[in-house]
């Protein structure tokens, strides 16, 4: 695994990639279930070059979903969470409760692995809300959370 951080409206974000130079973690300072020092492996600042340039995209506004290859680790149930994560469009949002019955699982469980997405951002995780539609279950923070839905649409904030 190699690393870079680069800054973002949300501060900065941790980007790792794997052997293959795919992407296998984007990680907001301070989220839950950041890896340690040995995980993200050596820094090097010229990886992931593509999902600079995508999330640069993202946060102007001109992109609205990714085109990156992805290698999340996770188990089988972890990983289809996830790949369901990632259908669901900007400007969208689904609860806990419509995952679990789309994927045949307890809300609990789906509720587990969306916790752990290892690629958030890219893999849209905060467009999972609460079933009365609070803002619930972010690893990177509930003002993130609220900040990346209003900049998709999903969210109006006051102002």
């Amino acid at each position: 695994m190699t690393h870079r951080i680069i800054d973002s409206p949300l501060g900065p974000l941790t980007l790792m990639v794997d052997a293959d130079g795919h992407l296998s973690g984007l990680f907001t300072d301070a989220q839950r279930h950041f890896p340690d020092a040995v995980a993200l492996g050596e820094a090097d600042e010229t990886v992931a070059a593509d999902a600079v340039a995508q999330l640069g995209e993202y946060f102007a506004g001109s992109r609205t979903a990714f085109d990156l290859t992805l290698a999340p680790r996770g188990s089988a149930f972890q990983r289809r969470v996830w790949a369901a994560l990632a259908a669901i469009p900007s400007g969208q949002t689904r609860t806990y409760g419509e995952l679990a019955r789309e994927l045949g699982s307890a809300a609990r469980a789906v509720g587990g692995a969306v916790g752990r997405n290892p690629i958030s951002i890219v893999v849209p995780c905060h467009r999972v809300i609460g079933t009365n539609g609070t803002l619930t279950g972010y690893a990177g923070g509930t003002e993130r959370k609220r900040w990346l839905l209003a900049h998709e649409g999903a969210l109006r904030l006051p102002g």
